[in-house]
């Protein structure tokens, strides 16, 4: 042993040795690949959120095969890492099936210590603080490698107050609870030309060389994926030409990546699998790919899908909750568009999900692995003239899936199949058209169908032809409409006595409500929530509206044009929610408001017309929360001396100008609380 540590030292003196490599036991950090493209700029960002003060614990998280463990391990060889910690970097890989025990005991062999007997796991995460502080005040890395989803417990058992310690943590979810994040980015384009280039050609330059364009096409369908660009490239290296021509045409006829490279599909297949034991988060996760390709998905959309598909009906909390746990476990991207995210109240209308292409590709190769008649989902997509051979053939089959997603573009020709789909509860039809857009007569026969959401992808409203069709379903609950022209609704004699949500967005509704003799409550007489989105050529809503004496939540915001509110709109004597966000012409709030005894929410932020609040909003007895920012107008005035009445009032969501206008009142509303939070600039919606 003394004549080896000679050896040791006089290799360090010569440069041949790193010396911070000098006795390292098991938990040396392994060397990262020989090529590794497109983490230096991460590495660098890691870095410093390293070396802050306030940052102990890190979690680089990312999906599977982008990258996480070769980052790790870079930071690991870093000179300046090295410089900093020395000796003291422990580097474990945990993986799912981990061992506490074990791993401690590593710890402890790693620079030479003896290692105690453990009585338990509780003993020896003990003899661990105990040995982190014998090394202590030097500072001390610890890196945790592939830790999975449910391991809270074991990070807990690491996490020591001490200073200069630190832990990094690789995962493909995400653990808020533990502070910082970063998201390892996929790769742009040239670093993935380049990656894709070291696996699919010999360095001995006798294997096929395609053309650029080929290889360029190749690239593009791996979606700036870490992994699929190697096992794709390996997978065509050393083959013929034809070979590289038939994965083209293959991925170009509608294929997915996921039939010819079983690699890929099982390193992402682990990321499903572990939501085994999550109830509906898998099919959740898979429902996601009946959204076309690179396209925001709108939270709300998939709220109404979700609550009546598995029954959440609790206002999209649930439905919510499992995205933010997708989107820990980076399967998506949650965008959160709101101005102020202090507070939700159930308004999700600037909530999005962002989908990465395969991950979505995924998603419809899991959903497809049944035979096509027993599918939960269907999913078809007829973009581009491309038809399936079923499809023609529909006439005479019959498909027993419960969501059914269509998709078409400006090639589409309006000829519909007669596809029978009686077991369908949610049809979402995604199109691009600038002119009409015709629903398909075969929805009549779904007497199950309780969901449509129809959204028009094209650059401006289509004309909606065959709308009658809707009134035909016994079941629909919920219809989400998205930059289309609602036709006049005097000329259908349809009534939709079950439906009970109409969301619509960018769409031209002015036609519909041409009218005034319309018996809307007859046309929608359990209607309980109405949303109306960014409709341009919304002036003024019929009084008739005001005969919906279901409804509960009426939320109209981005609408410029609004300039009031039906004076008998105090007829809603069930609303709970009243929103108003961002209507800039709206001039004020009709006297009849103060009869909405059941209003909880009110929310006029954005309105930057109303110049007075009516004294009869005092009389609104149940009043919980009033959102009012950017209210400019009225901060030229005073509130009414009612509001003293609100004695329920518990908040007030407001800017500092607007603030002013309670400081009067704080006194005599004992549970009043004003907030004044900061606003939260996210272009991420763009």
């Amino acid at each position: 042993m003394a004549v080896q540590g000679f050896r040791d030292i006089k290799e360090i003196r010569l440069g041949q040795r790193d010396p911070y490599h000098f006795k390292l036991g098991p938990c040396q950090a392994p060397d990262p690949p020989s090529l590794t493209v497109g983490l230096d700029i991460p590495l660098q960002e890691l870095k410093m959120r390293l070396f802050r003060d306030d940052a102990s614990v890190i979690v680089v998280s990312a999906p599977g095969g982008c990258g996480k463990t070769t980052l790790a391990k870079m930071l690991c060889h870093d000179h300046q890492v090295k410089e900093n910690f020395k000796n003291n970097i422990f580097y474990v890989t945990v993986s799912k099936a981990f061992n506490l025990n074990a791993i401690v005991q590593s710890l402890f062999q790693h620079n030479g210590h003896g290692v105690p007997d453990f009585q338990n796991d509780e003993d020896a995460v003990n003899q661990l603080e105990q040995l982190l502080k014998q090394i202590a005040p030097a500072p001390t890395l610890l890196v945790l490698d592939d830790v999975w989803s449910g391991s809270e417990s074991l990070l807990d058992n690491f996490v020591f107050e001490m200073p200069k310690y630190k832990i990094l943590v690789t995962s493909r979810f995400e653990f808020p609870r533990f502070g910082s994040t970063y998201k390892l980015p996929l790769l742009k384009d040239e670093d993935a030309m380049t990656l894709f280039r070291s696996s699919a050609f010999q360095q001995d330059g006798r294997s096929y060389m395609p053309d650029e364009d080929l290889v360029e096409k190749i690239v593009e369908g791996c979606k700036g994926f870490p992994l699929a660009l190697r096992v794709v490239g390996r997978s065509l290296c050393g083959q013929p030409a034809e070979a590289w021509e038939s994965r083209v045409l293959t991925w170009s006829n509608g294929q997915s990546i996921f039939s010819s490279d079983s690699d890929l599909l099982l390193c992402l297949q682990s990321s499903l699998d572990a939501l085994a034991d999550k109830g509906i988060l898998k099919e959740c996760f898979m429902d996601l790919g009946s959204f076309p390709e690179d396209q925001k998905i709108p939270a709300t959309a998939l709220i109404d899908m979700w609550e009546e598909l598995y029954k959440l009906h609790t206002g999209g909390v649930f439905a919510i909750n499992n995205l933010q746990e997708l989107s820990f476990r980076n399967l998506l991207t949650l965008v959160d568009a709101r101005k102020d995210e202090s507070d939700v109240d159930g308004c999700y209308n600037d909530t999005y999900v962002m989908l990465h292409d395969l991950l979505r590709e995924l998603a419809i190769y899991q959903s497809s692995q049944e035979p096509i008649e027993q599918r939960k989902r269907l999913i078809v997509d007829l973009s581009g003239g491309k038809v399936p051979n079923w499809w023609t053939q529909a006439n005479q089959q019959h498909f027993g899936a419960r969501l059914l997603s269509i998709s078409t573009d400006e090639l589409f020709s309006s000829s519909w199949c007669n596809i029978q789909t009686p077991e369908v509860e949610a049809l979402i039809l995604n199109f691009q058209s600038k002119e009409n857009y015709t629903l398909p007569e075969f929805m009549k026969q779904m007497e199950k169908l309780k969901v449509l959401v129809l959204t028009n992808n094209g650059p401006s409203p289509a004309q909606l032809i065959n709308f009658s069709v809707l009134g035909s379903l016994p079941s629909l609950k919920r219809i989400r409409l998205e930059q289309v022209r609602i036709p006049p609704l005097c000329n259908t004699t349809a009534e939709f006595k079950n439906l009970e949500k109409i969301s619509l967005v960018m769409c031209k509704i002015s036609e519909a409500l041409s009218n005034r003799s319309i018996q809307i409550s007859n046309l929608f007489p359990n209607l309980v929530e109405l949303n109306i989105d960014y409709c341009n050529d919304l002036v003024e809503l019929l009084e008739g509206l005001c005969d919906l004496v279901e409804l509960k939540k009426l939320s109209i915001s981005n609408c410029p044009k609004l300039s009031a509110l039906p004076k008998g709109i105090g007829k809603l004597g069930n609303l709970d929610v009243l929103r108003l966000r961002d209507c800039v012409k709206l001039s004020g709030l009709p006297d009849s408001i103060g009869r909405l005894r059941k209003l909880s929410i009110l929310d006029i932020s954005g309105c930057l017309q109303i110049k007075e609040i009516p004294k009869q909003m005092g009389e609104l007895c149940n009043l919980r929360k009033i959102h009012m920012r950017e209210c400019w107008s009225l901060c030229k005035s005073e509130l009414p001396a009612s509001v003293m009445n609100l004695v329920g009032l518990k908040k007030v969501i407001c800017d500092t100008e607007t603030a002013k206008l309670w400081e009067p009142f704080e006194y005599h509303l004992k549970n009043l609380r004003i907030s004044v939070p900061e606003e939260n600039i996210n272009l991420n919606w763009l």
